[in-house]
């Protein structure tokens, strides 16, 4: 009863805050963000620490400014997404304009699963409305981890389910999408560009001026057992409360040649885009918690597993 509860008040908080018209939520937006940065200091030592080891070249007012721009969209984020609750079709498909769909199509046409990566980079709850662009694959999931608070996290899957996306939870990953895969096709998103949530993993690469950065490589692992395509979705700002989604094929290159090139060349790609326009990613968060030292670098360089030649 007591989760039932929580969650009424979850939706009487945020419903009427949803039905406000976004030029008003963007101002509340604004207010959001001086609270953010200059009041609470949001997070702002691993946000500076990030930006300056990932951009050495850029001076102190380059950094600032990168800085500065990213709690705005941290703002934004916050307030678009609560807009999900009353959101138009109309109103997304005109905010989120969509390039090269037909690699979705195309691959589903096969009857294999679409894994679609990308990364934490603008607003990525809005994500989902791509399933307007296309017709195949039926059926779109996404993966998503669920939150302490069951009554905020039905609040989110609320949010999430907008355009009818099947969120599925981090730990029954494997076994749901083995079984969407035995009745077709399917697309699922996967935002694999956080920190690993262990230490463990040997699979490393250079990202963002940060030569030890320990990668995720479960999606992957999963996608190669059901044979799946892959691809990426770029993701651009054009001015606020607008994005461009772009679908692009994920080929690996010669450079990706550990065990798991798509993790790699996925990383690549992100990086790309994350240096296009440098405030709009995921700032806040330690991805860098696992690294591997220099020495540890050396050693899985020159092992048989990294170099079976």
């Amino acid at each position: 009863m007591g989760e039932k509860i929580k969650y009424a008040l979850y939706l009487a908080l945020f419903m009427p805050i949803a039905w406000l018209p976004l030029p008003v939520l963007y101002m509340i937006s604004d207010g959001l963000c001086f609270i953010f940065r200059n009041c609470l200091h949001y997070r702002a030592k691993v946000i500076r620490e990030n930006l300056s080891v990932s951009f050495p070249e850029k001076s102190a007012e380059e950094l600032a400014d990168i800085e500065k721009e990213f709690y705005r969209q941290l703002a934004d984020n916050f307030v678009e997404t609560i807009k999900l609750l009353s959101i138009s079709n109309a109103t997304i498909n005109r905010r989120v304009s969509v390039e090269n769909a037909r690699l979705v199509e195309e691959a589903a046409a096969t009857g294999d699963p679409v894994f679609l990566y990308l990364g934490h980079i603008c607003n990525w709850e809005w994500i989902p409305a791509i399933t307007h662009h296309f017709t195949l694959p039926k059926v779109t999931a996404q993966i998503y981890k669920p939150l302490r608070d069951r009554a905020f996290d039905r609040l989110m899957l609320r949010i999430r389910s907008r355009f009818n996306a099947l969120n599925i939870p981090q730990d029954k990953a494997f076994r749901t999408l083995f079984g969407l895969s035995r009745k077709g096709s399917f697309i699922v998103g996967i935002l694999d560009d956080h920190s690993p949530n262990h230490s463990r993993s040997r699979h490393f690469m250079n990202f963002l001026n940060h030569p030890g950065t320990i990668i995720n490589v479960g999606a992957e692992e999963i996608g190669n057992r059901l044979k799946a395509r892959y691809l990426y979705l770029d993701i651009e700002k054009l001015k606020r409360g607008h994005y461009r989604l772009t679908f692009k094929p994920i080929e690996p290159t010669e450079a990706d040649g550990d065990s798991y090139p798509v993790s790699h060349a996925y990383m690549r790609m992100l990086e790309t885009t994350i240096r296009r326009q440098p405030p709009y990613w995921l700032w806040s968060h330690k991805r860098w918690r696992y690294t591997l030292s220099a020495s540890e670098i050396q050693h899985e360089a020159s092992s048989p597993i990294n170099n079976p030649e």
